[in-house]
């Protein structure tokens, strides 16, 4: 063979040679440098995950807490019979205007049985009672239940019947 060819020969099979190791070289430092920032980006994310966890926690610890120490409004039947003019019972959802005892019985079977629960409960959540119902109670609208409810828990006798008396079946 010819030196003249020989020499290019040989210092192009070196360079690929080189220019392979180098590049592979170079893909593995890249790769072990993306590697070692998804690690240190997953232990973030898993302490962001920790505390998250423990703040969650904490809330629902609190939120329990306060539940059980909210304080009851005492239920007073002679005021009730008094501004009412008939015997009332406590947490009887019927006292409110446009709830007879068959929406009683639905609410009661949603876990709503008292004045609170429902004087804490939104529009939306009666309404999602009453089409548990069934068809004959779409007519109904509990638009004033939730204030209603929470009148009869505080005790607001007369500004309950004072609203009911321009009521009807509950609404405005």
């Amino acid at each position: 063979m010819n030196q003249s060819i020989l020499i290019p020969l040989i210092v192009g099979v070196v360079s690929a040679i080189l220019g392979y190791l180098l590049g592979r070289l170079l893909s593995k430092s890249k790769n072990g440098n993306e590697k070692v920032l998804l690690k240190n980006k997953i232990a973030k994310l898993e302490s962001s995950l920790r505390k998250c966890k423990e703040s969650r926690s904490i809330l629902e610890t609190d939120l329990k807490l306060a539940k059980e120490s909210s304080v009851l409004i005492p239920f007073d039947a002679s005021l009730a019979k008094t501004i009412f003019g008939k015997k009332i019972k406590e947490n009887d959802l019927k006292i409110i205007e446009g709830v007879g005892p068959k929406i009683e019985e639905l609410f009661h079977n949603s876990g709503i049985s008292t004045w609170k629960e429902l004087g804490e409960t939104s529009i939306d959540k009666c309404q999602e009672v009453l089409k548990s119902g069934g068809d004959r109670y779409r007519a109904h609208k509990p638009n004033t239940w939730p204030k209603q409810a929470q009148l009869a828990y505080e005790g607001k006798w007369q500004e309950l019947k004072e609203w009911q008396d321009n009521l009807d079946g509950g609404k405005a």
